[in-house]
């Protein structure tokens, strides 16, 4: 079969790889129907997190099974499925307590420990537990999204609600740092709460142009911190935003969200980050901030994402205005990391 393989810093290949086969009884095998780049791809395309190579990219994908383990009990043979983007058994104290990003058995898909869907046919482990049987409340296209950024962007505003549960959303203020997919996810989940306003803070023109269409106040990132936090403050009686929702992964606008928050109002940071926490110890309490900062439950929330999924599915269909074949992922990679395009789905 062909994948898209993990060559290096800024190097992906199209390969032909065998066919994966059932290693555990759990298992079930999937002929890819469509499999997305993630914006937290780029933290290994582009050399920032270190890692192996030689490994199968992608953790968004959907199929059809064509195969299943004796032991898998919820899905079948022909069954259409969606699968979070880390494994999880289902049985352990985190699985059973909402926290399935952090099962103890959890590998993330698309990586050194566990080839990914970016390829004809894939491996789910544990199917039972991690997979999704395709709702039929979406369309084919949309169901792509619920394997990682929808979750996640509707994790990352639903964390810094229940971190102020007493605050007064009608009122509120949000920020969210980064307007790329997650971003727009996320803005899209605070929109919903019908706060004050939402700000959008980016530095790509169009991505700020797509966050103002959908309602929220964009916000230049190369126009500094200064100017950023007089526009929030001048909004909030000079207090700052509420809620801040980080989703970029670097520690610059990680230290933006500190400094657009108002003291004793709530941070969730949903970025892939590799460096330290930009400020001190002293900082924080100085400000009484209340953070919370990983990796998306998708298993864990996903029908409640999926509900609000299903009433914005128009908001998210310039998602799907880059939709090629696998055979030209390499260009498809380019595209993305130039930030040229919002979203790409590759089609096996």
């Amino acid at each position: 079969m062909k994948a898209v393989i993990f060559d290096g810093p800024r190097k992906v290949s199209i390969q032909d790889r065998p066919v994966p086969r059932v290693n555990d009884d759990r298992d079930i095998i999937i002929k890819v129907q469509a499999t997305a780049l993630c914006g937290s791809e780029l933290h290994v395309y582009r050399g920032h997190q270190p890692s192996d190579t030689g490994f199968i990219m992608g953790h968004e994908f959907t199929g059809i099974v064509v195969e299943a383990g004796a032991r898998v009990k919820t899905l079948k043979v022909g069954d259409k499925v969606v699968s979070p983007f880390t494994t999880c058994c289902g049985e352990c104290f985190y699985c059973q307590n909402e926290a399935t990003s952090r099962c103890v058995h959890s590998k993330l898909f698309g990586s050194a420990v566990l080839d990914g869907g970016q390829a004809e046919y894939t491996r789910i482990p544990m199917a039972d537990s991690t997979a999704i049987q395709a709702p039929k409340s979406i369309s084919d296209k949309a169901l792509v999204l619920m394997a990682d950024i929808f979750p996640t962007g509707y994790f990352g505003v639903k964390s810094a609600v229940e971190l102020r549960p007493k605050v007064d959303i009608s009122q509120s203020t949000f920020v969210v740092i980064g307007c790329g997919p997650v971003g727009i996810c996320a803005i899209i989940s605070a929109l919903h709460l019908n706060p004050k306003q939402v700000f959008a803070v980016d530095n790509v023109d169009g991505r700020l142009q797509t966050a103002k269409k959908l309602g929220a106040v964009p916000l230049n990132f190369d126009d500094g911190v200064d100017k950023m936090k007089e526009q929030v403050r001048n909004a909030t009686g000079g207090r700052g935003a509420d809620f801040v929702i980080e989703v970029v992964g670097l520690s610059p606008a990680l230290k933006t969200a500190f400094d657009l928050v108002r003291p004793f109002g709530a941070m969730s940071s949903i970025g892939v980050h590799n460096a330290e926490i930009p400020w001190s110890g002293a900082d924080g309490y100085a400000k009484n901030v209340r953070f919370q900062m990983g990796r998306c439950p998708v298993r864990s929330i996903f029908p409640e994402a999926l509900a609000l999924l299903e009433k914005k599915q128009k908001d998210v269909e310039f998602m799907f205005d880059n939709i090629m074949p696998l055979s030209e992922a390499v260009g498809g990679y380019d595209m993305f990391d130039q930030m040229k395009v919002h979203k790409i789905v590759f089609v096996p």
